[in-house]
């Protein structure tokens, strides 16, 4: 196992607090005056409010010690003792180390928040008001901040936004044709995944090149899905919305709907506004089509006609917004997958590229079975590339920046 217990130093510890899970790494940043940051750790508590299970390796992916099982208790203090046991554990672990900051993910800025920002109680309060257009995300990733903030109170603690690397783009990918009274109280199209979209925009140059600046769409596909179309590596326009419920279809949400379906569902079959919240959130996407689960493994290894029903629709919807992002473009010179399925499935991959043959997309079928950086034949057209994204070094990126303009002072 490497060796984390060496001289003292400075550690960005960045939080990505979910509703069952709260993925965290830790980041050395021992010189003030460099940009540089060094990944010592990364993990995840998962399980919260049951058995929760904090499990972490180090930055070459080699298990670490004391990341055992641990009993978490259902209860509403599951986030205070979930915390509670990481920072701990990260005192053992890391001796003498002093933790200059702590970076969070908060998925919805708004249309004031679209650079990071340092955290104070008021700003706090202005970000719980935008709770209800990410019911799933915000509400837990501000329950961290106010854990962390009670268990540490002089703490700085940084947000950053996955709303923000949308924010510069032309009004017509924004605007919905609503009333203006309805545009100007904030209902526009905002994006999200942003922190992903930023990491890979930053290392394109890196793997594609010259290309990096050329028409390129990034899927983003994990349990949240949406695909964003870049030029010059800045958000041109991308699936999601006004809220994180729009566009692709996910593990439990619709994706893109018909509003009609929303007054059907309350006018005519009953359903209370919480009711449709709830099935469009939590019941749908994946799991709802299938009846099975919201997880592809488990829908690629099934044989049941509905599982593979569920994987239809999702490649024909990722398969439609690809063609509608390579319009948006004028073209399409690079295609992108990234994150838990884009990254790990094949199957997904090689499902999309057939269908995006029109494109110009051909795909190395060896390669692609194999997890390559470069999975696009080497006569295709448009390349394609499955490169992992890294939120958290983003997050911690963010912070370092604010703590060298003097954020702590």
């Amino acid at each position: 196992m490497p060796d984390l217990r060496r001289s003292a130093g400075d550690t960005i510890v960045v939080l990505n607090a979910g509703s069952s899970s709260i993925k965290f790494a830790a980041f050395a940043c021992d010189d003030p005056h460099t940009t540089a940051l060094e990944r010592l750790l990364y993990g995840e508590i998962d399980g919260m409010g049951k058995a929760a299970r904090l499990l972490a390796w180090a930055h070459d992916g080699k298990p670490l010690p004391g990341s055992d099982v641990t009993a978490l208790d259902d209860t509403p203090q599951a986030y205070e003792q979930g915390l509670q046991m990481l920072f701990q554990w990260l005192r053992q672990l890391v001796p003498g180390r002093r933790v200059l900051a702590v970076g969070h993910r908060v998925v919805h800025g708004g249309v004031e928040f679209v650079q990071p920002v340092c955290i104070t109680p008021e700003i706090l309060e202005r970000l719980d008001a935008l709770s209800p257009l990410a019911p799933l995300h915000q509400p837990h990733n501000l329950a961290a901040i106010r854990v962390v903030a009670k268990l540490a109170p002089t703490l700085l603690q940084i947000a950053s936004f996955d709303t923000a690397f949308h924010a510069g783009q032309d009004w017509v990918m924004q605007a919905y044709a609503l009333p203006q009274k309805i545009r100007d109280a904030g209902v526009k199209r905002y994006g999200f995944h942003g922190l992903s979209y930023e990491y890979i925009a930053s290392v394109l140059p890196t793997h594609l090149g010259l290309q990096a600046d050329a028409r390129v769409v990034v899927a983003h596909l994990g349990n949240g899905a949406s695909m964003c179309a870049m030029r010059e590596r800045r958000s041109i326009a991308t699936t999601m919305g006004f809220t994180a419920l729009d566009g692709l279809m996910m593990g439990t949400r619709c994706g893109n709907l018909d509003p009609g379906v929303v007054l059907y569902l309350q006018a005519h079959m009953g359903m209370s506004p919480t009711e449709v919240e709830n099935m469009l959130y939590r019941e749908s996407g994946l799991l709802g089509v299938s009846g099975i689960s919201s997880d592809m493994r488990l829908l690629e290894a099934s044989n049941e006609p509905w599982a593979q029903a569920a994987i239809d629709l999702y490649v024909n919807r990722i398969a439609r917004e690809l063609g509608s992002l390579a319009a948006t473009l004028g073209g399409l010179d690079a295609l992108v997958f990234t994150a838990g399925i884009g990254e790990h499935s094949a199957s997904i991959r090689r499902r999309i590229c057939r269908d995006a043959q029109w494109l110009g997309v051909d795909l190395d079928a060896d390669a692609n079975e194999a997890h390559a950086l470069r999975i696009g034949s080497v006569g295709s057209r448009v390349s394609v590339w499955t490169i992992p994204t890294n939120e958290e070094l983003m997050l911690a990126q963010h912070a370092l920046a604010l703590v060298q303009d003097g954020a702590r002072l």
